[in-house]
């Protein structure tokens, strides 16, 4: 039986099953695993990783579907019998490094303005103690049986009622799937809508969901974007019948959709059949002017809109509790089909969100975390406005992070290396383009959640004093 020495880099933006299948794929194609040999199960692997099972189920999965591993019943994973698919090492490094597989040496810094972080002493613990003992002193024979591959009727309910009330999204509880992580339900999107797809993302998108779509064999169709957001007339030259987008945030250039490019949108979609539109509303609980407008989704008479949320930007990214909304007719295809795999989020975790939701400690959390994150937001506006002869900014309305554009001849790259020389860690915007720009980007993102409000003045002062041109 093979041996896996992986390293899971838990903080990286790859998915975890993306990092193990990559990495079984790069040994397969290198020739460090022969054809004929035993993969661990995906209950030693786990074990081993200290990892869910249903990760590792994901990543067979997807290995099994391309051909590099088959599985044979009774008795395990073994590598396949491949001739023609070897490459060589430096090949295959140069493959990896493009889907940030191999990161490079992690540097330290003082400050990191993450994209991808909560703020860390805002989490509700003594209520989620509470509502774990709850649930497993409850617990009868039957909650420990395995449920319904959808996820269970409770939390469905309470999430179909939470977004009427803060979304306008329209649906019942039969048209919920929750899985653990949006990269599961584009897989299991991608089951429903067939193979061989082509769908459209913005220049500048989710970069994970890009790979998402690339590993499940979809092609790929850059679109432009201006100020309001997707260009619809780039879209409609486009041989698409599926696009990706986030109208009420967009990540990463952070503008918001107006009604009427929405309205734009939903009137592609119904000019021709299986058109569809998926919509991540991914932190549209944060908004810091304004009504949030309704989603797309609650606009829609066509059942164009596959609606996709998630909480790990409200709660806590490691509760791993995504949730997707399908239009009737394709849940309606995907329960004759059966393409469900098991649910991959526990019942155990799905009841204690069931009640989070119910009992009303979600809508109080919520309310106490956009003051806190009204707080940082503010506060980097005000050092931002100190520095109007340096850049301008864009995305302050919504979410936790702001775009900042150089006006003074600083270029993304300069930006990036000034801040690391003082300790200071920024994202640059061309990390997320899936089209290169000829001209060099001026633009990087800062994302305040994570940080403390003093660690944004420390950091915001030493920013000011290195982009000073």
């Amino acid at each position: 039986m093979i041996e896996l020495m992986i390293f899971i880099d838990k903080d990286s933006k790859v998915p975890i099953y993306q990092q193990i299948y990559e990495f079984i794929k790069k040994e397969i194609q290198t020739e460090q695993f022969k054809p004929g040999n035993k993969l661990p199960s995906s209950r030693a692997l786990s074990r081993y990783l200290s990892v869910s099972r249903s990760t590792i189920e994901l990543a067979y999965d997807q290995l099994v579907s391309e051909g590099y591993i088959e599985a044979r019943p009774c008795k395990g994973y073994y590598i396949s019998q491949l001739e023609g698919i070897y490459f060589s090492e430096s090949i295959s490094k140069q493959e990896l490094q493009e889907k940030h597989i191999i990161k490079e040496s992690k540097e330290k810094y003082r400050y990191d303005f993450a994209l991808n972080e909560i703020d860390k002493g805002s989490f509700p613990y003594n209520v989620w103690q509470k509502l774990s003992k709850r649930v497993l002193l409850e617990a009868d024979e039957e909650f420990f049986r395995l449920g319904n591959s959808c996820g269970e009727d409770g939390i469905r309910q309470e999430i179909a009622e939470y977004l009427y009330r803060s979304r306008g999204v329209k649906c019942s509880k039969e048209q919920i799937v929750i899985g653990a992580g949006n990269d599961y339900l584009l897989m299991l999107l991608g089951a429903i809508l067939g193979e061989k797809q082509t769908v459209a993302m913005e220049v500048a998108t989710y970069i994970s969901a890009y790979y998402d779509f690339k590993h499940i064999g979809y092609e790929v169709q850059a679109i432009k974007q201006d100020e309001q957001g997707l260009d619809i007339r780039d879209l409609e030259e486009k041989n698409v019948k599926i696009v990706y987008v986030m109208p009420s945030h967009q990540f990463p250039m952070g503008m918001i959709m107006p009604l009427k490019r929405r309205i734009e949108l939903l009137n592609w979609a119904k000019k021709s059949e299986e058109r569809y539109i998926i919509e991540d509303d991914y932190d549209s609980e944060f908004r810091y002017k304004g009504q949030p407008i309704p989603s797309l989704q609650g606009f829609d008479r066509n059942g164009s809109v596959i609606y996709m949320g998630t909480f790990s930007k409200s709660v806590a990214p490691s509760i791993r509790v995504s949730y997707m909304v399908l239009p009737e007719s394709l849940m309606e295809r995907c329960l004759k089909e059966k393409y469900f795999f098991s649910v991959t989020v526990s019942k155990t975790d799905q009841k204690i969100l069931e009640l989070f939701l119910k009992e009303g400690y979600y809508e109080k959390h919520l309310n106490r975390m956009r003051k806190v994150y009204k707080g940082k937001h503010d506060l980097l506006v005000k050092y931002l406005k100190e520095m109007q002869e340096i850049c301008v900014f864009h995305g302050e309305n919504a979410g936790v992070h702001f775009v900042l554009e150089f006006i003074n001849g600083l270029t993304e790259q300069e930006a990036i290396d000034r801040a690391r020389d003082v300790g200071v860690k920024v994202y640059g915007v061309s990390e997320y383009c899936i089209m290169k720009n000829s001209q060099k980007e001026c633009k990087v993102l800062l994302g305040y959640a994570g940080m403390g409000e003093n660690e944004i003045g420390e950091a915001m002062k030493l920013l000011k004093k290195v982009w000073n041109r």
